[in-house]
């Protein structure tokens, strides 16, 4: 069996793409799987990490503040339409899947216009742009929250969730106290803002420092490589209750370790939290298409299974809320319980095996 897989531009999308594959070669070893990506974007090089093949297509997003400047970008696009349309034809797939982002939509496009069945995998609770303009060429769109019927088609739609790293749930909380040289038994707080980091939550931090050292909790703080610099210099005028790291790789004995959690609100951050039923604080990035964040971070405070702090206020209160959450107990409790009812296991399996289940009958359209 052939599968093409589609999309990227950010990691949001490249990880759940790669588990995906990484979960139809489980279930077919000898299956045959070929990425498409954007030039120039991560996926070019996340891909062949990961070891599958990609193609780089010249397609790039539409500039909406210099409009006059889309006359380049509309001919890349039918440059990356014909291209793709090589490409199909010459790897002749059996199913194609599509997770969003530009090469996803020449790709999923042209796949659907040669007979080629459609899966498409939306990681928000606020549809994508690209995912949205191809729900009528798909088969399949696999979700990962209720209520997307305000998308897509209520027949299309399977909630499977999203895939999360391997692994996750079976980190050691002591591990990660001794590699930091923390105490496993002490209440710890964890701030995760990304590879890159959040500018805003780290401002939070530096200025809540004092508050937290007087409130006795050990904090591990991830800043992100932008702003490691700045706060590192803060966080040595601390203590060792203060762990302060530009990047954490020991991710699942960190989550194992953490009492409560500071994340922004990412489709995959937040299916990780709730698979492993962290109580959280999620402070959506405002600097993401149509505020897609805030649409995921809502889902769960409608259920009481998350906090949401705003960023333009996470600088007054997500310390303030963050140590009044850490002294209320059965709070705590809540939201851990409630987050967990939400999670969604085994999610790449799933699509997989939708994805293989759709290529076996061939498409659905006559």
């Amino acid at each position: 069996m052939r599968y093409l897989i589609s999309g990227g531009g950010t990691g949001g999308h490249i990880f759940p793409a790669v588990s995906i594959a990484n979960a139809l070669k489980e279930l077919q070893p000898d299956a045959d799987i070929l990425f498409v990506g954007a030039q120039g974007r991560m996926e070019m090089t996340r891909v062949p990490e990961a070891g599958y093949r990609i193609i780089g297509l010249p397609v790039r997003g539409f500039n909406r503040a210099q409009p006059w400047k889309n006359v380049s970008v509309l001919i890349d696009l039918m440059r990356s339409m014909w291209q793709a349309r090589s490409i199909v034809k010459d790897f002749r797939p059996d199913a194609a899947v599509g997770v969003g982002g530009y090469a996803s939509g020449a790709a999923m496009k042209v796949a659907a216009k040669m007979g080629i069945p459609v899966i498409l995998q939306e990681q928000n609770g606020f549809a994508g742009v690209t995912n949205k303009l191809l729900k009528n060429d798909a088969d399949c769109i696999c979700v990962a929250y209720e209520g997307m019927e305000r998308f897509f088609p209520k027949d299309k739609i399977l909630l499977t969730g999203n895939p999360v790293r391997q692994n996750l749930t079976n980190g050691d909380a002591k591990r990660a106290a001794d590699f930091f040289g923390l105490d496993v038994a002490k209440t710890t707080l964890l701030i995760i803002g990304g590879s890159l980091g959040a500018r805003t939550i780290n401002e939070a931090i530096i200025a809540g420092l004092p508050e937290m050292e007087k409130a006795g909790i050990q904090v591990i703080w991830q800043t992100g490589k932008t702003y490691y610099d700045k706060c590192k210099a803060e966080a040595d005028k601390y203590g060792s209750w203060l762990v302060c790291r530009d990047f954490l790789s020991n991710m699942p004995d960190v989550y194992a370790l953490a009492s409560l959690v500071i994340s922004r609100a990412g489709a995959s951050s937040i299916s990780e939290l709730c698979l492993l039923g962290k109580a959280a604080i999620l402070v959506p990035s405002p600097n993401v298409a149509e505020d897609h964040q805030t649409h995921n971070a809502m889902a769960l405070v409608r259920k009481d299974a998350a906090v949401l702090v705003k960023d333009a206020d996470a600088k007054e209160q997500l310390i303030k809320t963050a140590l009044q959450l850490l002294g209320d107990k059965p709070q705590l409790q809540t939201l851990e319980t409630n987050i967990l009812t939400l999670a969604q296991r085994d999610s790449a399996k799933r699509i997989a095996e939708q994805v293989i289940k759709i290529a076996q009958r061939g498409s659905s359209r006559s």
